[in-house]
């Protein structure tokens, strides 16, 4: 991705008024429920205290309780995997599938296998994926990306999903009833999971006092996922792992209501086990694939590991004034929104997805929502820092330096030593209130006032102002 694409992206997507409308409508209704869900301002505070501290311990004891999870989930005959790339990772579960002699994977929810691009590498190797998460599915059927990290088909709107199901999944006949168009995905769906040799889900929280994994759903897909095929595949950031399992409500409680305002998602699962004898129903294996991705290169930094605290709610996403106007698709990546300005930059390097750390206008709301408190426009500015620094070979964030320009670097210099000396400061801005009336009107300023006024220089510095007015100064 270079700057040039996100930004021809940014413009496609303000110019589509429908995608406009439909991420208004959408925005505005998330961000009234998280209201309406954190009424008590004082109650809020304290949890989102609360989750940040846990969220801190478990990264502060990160490779510990990575150790522990392993050896409580084998005890408990959970095959834990370890990936350090997501290359590593789709191998581990082209084995497993390649073993089991496996066609068709149903899918439940998850952001991880989006980051590991795990259905086209499985499709290169004849094996089917499904998605079963209804946005999931639906954007499947589009040939898309998601566009929100929560809500995978918040772009579009009932008209526009009618006429996807009526060409893609109806044969022709149309309609706009809700309860419809999710029956006719239910009847594909049920035998998509009574036919699948394998179910794939995501992980919302793992336990390591127990080897337990948390996985939060509202549809009763993941639930179909991880019970009914033989073999139930987890994958799963190793960032997601929390010390014991009182940590989980708190933070089950943030996340449910700072995504979607519900005080608990419909279904919440606990998974500690394959079927045991005497049990009627469960994958006979579970697997957890534990993934890095960089994300052991975050944890080293100690300002950049705070990225790792994300819970995954999305409502960053939904208050972000950039976001909100572009849509996920213009970020051309796993991640979008503020969590994917700090996060696709130090998985993909700054040279691939640098830009979209320039992507924000640093007004905080992000953080002032975020329910574990990651400082993300300080983040971003470390970013964007990282991105123009000398390259030195070393550092928390790949391809450190990559945007670096020669010229810029000049002109900062430039600047830095006149206003470190009075003398130059003076005599330059003397002349340029004088001559800023010449100033071209091209290249970046021309950028600039095509939608602004053009900067005018004021006739006197403040300096003079002062002194005519008899203030004193040093």
């Amino acid at each position: 991705m270079t700057g040039t694409d996100f930004q021809a992206r940014s413009h496609a997507a303000l110019n589509d008024s429908q995608l406009r409308a439909n991420f208004r409508r959408a925005m505005d209704g998330l961000m009234s429920k998280r209201r309406s869900a954190f009424a008590d301002t004082e109650e809020l505070e304290s949890l989102r205290d609360l989750g940040a501290s846990i969220r801190r311990n478990a990264l502060a004891k990160l490779p510990e309780l990575l150790e522990k999870l392993e050896a409580n989930c084998s005890t408990n005959g959970i095959q834990v995997h370890w990936a350090e790339t997501t290359r590593q990772a789709n191998e581990i579960v082209l084995q497993i599938a390649q073993r089991r002699d496996a066609r068709r994977i149903i899918k439940g929810k998850s952001m991880v296998s989006e980051e590991m691009h795990l259905n086209r590498f499985m499709a290169g190797h004849g094996i089917d994926c499904l998605e079963s998460d209804l946005g999931e599915y639906i954007i499947q059927l589009d040939h898309e990306m998601p566009s929100h990290i929560i809500m995978p088909a918040i772009h579009k709107n009932k008209d526009q999903i009618a006429h996807l199901f009526e060409r893609e999944v109806a044969q022709g006949r149309y309609t706009e009833d809700v309860d419809e168009l999710t029956a006719m995905a239910r009847q594909k769906l049920r035998e998509a999971f009574m036919s699948a040799d394998i179910g794939m889900s995501g992980v919302n929280f793992a336990v390591a006092e127990t080897g337990t994994l948390c996985l939060v759903e509202n549809e009763g897909n993941g639930r179909m996922c991880t019970t009914v095929p033989p073999v139930h595949i987890a994958v799963m950031g190793i960032e997601k792992v929390v010390e014991r399992l009182d940590d989980v409500p708190p933070l089950l409680s943030l996340l449910t209501r700072s995504a979607t305002g519900q005080p608990i998602t419909t279904y919440f699962n606990m998974i500690t086990s394959p079927r045991k004898t005497g049990e009627r129903d469960g994958p006979e294996e579970i697997h957890l694939v534990l993934l890095d991705n960089g994300r052991s290169r975050m944890y080293a930094d100690e300002q950049l590991r705070q990225t790792l605290q994300c819970i995954r709610c999305g409502a960053c996403m939904n208050h972000c004034p950039v976001y909100t106007r572009i849509g996920g698709h213009a970020y051309d990546a796993v991640y979008p929104g503020p969590i994917g300005k700090i996060l696709t930059p130090q998985i993909d390097g700054i040279e691939q997805a640098g830009e979209l750390a320039t992507a924000s206008s640093l007004c905080g709301a992000c953080a002032e929502v975020c329910p574990v408190r990651i400082p993300i426009p300080q983040i971003l500015v470390r970013l964007r820092r990282e991105a123009v620094n000398r390259p030195s070979g070393v550092g928390a964030v790949r391809g450190s330096g990559a945007r670096r320009k020669g010229l810029e670097a000049l002109i900062w210099q430039g600047w830095a030593a006149l206003h470190s000396r009075p003398g130059g400061y003076r005599f330059f801005t003397g002349w340029g209130a004088r001559l800023g009336g010449f100033l071209p009107n091209v290249g970046a300023l021309k950028e600039w006032t095509s939608v602004r006024s053009k900067p005018q220089l004021a006739s006197k510095t403040l300096h003079q102002l002062a002194r005519e007015k008899g203030i004193a100064g040093e």
